[in-house]
């Protein structure tokens, strides 16, 4: 069942067209990547579909409903979650508070916090935390933690919405190589198992080609090529400007070796 279509996204900034035409659909528990060099227009169409930028023309469908150039509080309370590069997490925090604010936030109760916030949604808290393999970790300070286990926190933020569709930027990010695999092998099943959709941005190709069910392939903004991981790999034009072992392919992975994890 088609849960997102996204139908001829156009978007420019001055006289740079950063998106052409871009049109795909995503269905439920299906995991799509966005590939690319840098400049092709990833973040762009990811964040029109997210809300942060409104296209200059086409749709943003999710689930029947159009919300093209809603903004991203309003597409949240639609069932949208959203991970971002850098894990986005309050560090004077618990790892369980962390995931309680979330849930809180999403229930409209944050004029309680001050209060009450320590007791509310802690079951549930735990039960997401479960989920993600962090349950053992709960009262711990969420500073503490290796980095690779601050992303699977953030997931478990994510997962807080309840969401049909997960917003995934760079997920493995400044993790480790094993760390990277775990992380996008539990996305996968809570996405298949769940049936959420998750929409995924990416710079290694060992997690997109391992995990993704479809991906796109972007350059200066237009959709050069896209299907299986199979139908992409053995794409001329796709090993020509992207995959091959020179030019943008060997930046991005020396790129991706040169990253710090950060804490957010």
């Amino acid at each position: 069942m088609t849960l997102l279509t996204v139908d001829g996204l156009n978007k420019s900034f001055g006289g740079v067209r950063a998106a052409r035409d871009v049109s795909f659909e995503l269905a439920a528990g299906e995991m799509l990547a966005i590939i690319g060099p840098n400049g092709a227009g990833k973040s762009t169409t990811f964040n029109m579909v997210g809300g942060q930028l409104r296209p200059d023309s086409g749709r943003v469908v999710l689930g029947g409903e159009d919300i093209t150039g809603r903004p991203p509080r309003e597409v949240c309370r639609m069932r949208v979650g959203r991970t971002f590069q850098v894990a986005q997490t309050f560090l004077s925090m618990s790892v369980v508070q962390n995931v309680q604010m979330a849930l809180i936030a999403q229930a409209g109760r944050t004029r309680e916090m001050a209060s009450r916030a320590t007791a509310l949604y802690r079951a549930e808290a735990l039960a997401l935390l479960g989920k993600v393999g962090m349950e053992a970790e709960a009262d711990r300070p969420i500073g503490e933690l290796a980095y690779g286990d601050v992303k699977r926190v953030e997931l478990a933020i994510a997962l807080a919405a309840a969401p049909r569709l997960l917003l995934m930027d760079e997920p493995t990010a400044g993790m480790a190589p094993r760390e990277r695999a775990s992380l996008m092998q539990l996305t996968a099943g809570i996405a298949r198992q769940d049936g959420i959709g998750v929409l995924f941005t990416e710079h290694d190709m060992d997690a997109v080609f391992a995990h993704a069910d479809r991906i796109l392939v972007l350059v200066r903004g237009e959709i050069i090529a896209r299907g299986t991981p199979e139908e992409v790999r053995a794409d001329d034009e796709v090993k020509r400007v992207y995959l091959g072992t020179t030019g943008h392919a060997a930046a991005h992975r020396a790129a991706l070796r040169a990253r710090k994890p950060v804490h957010g």
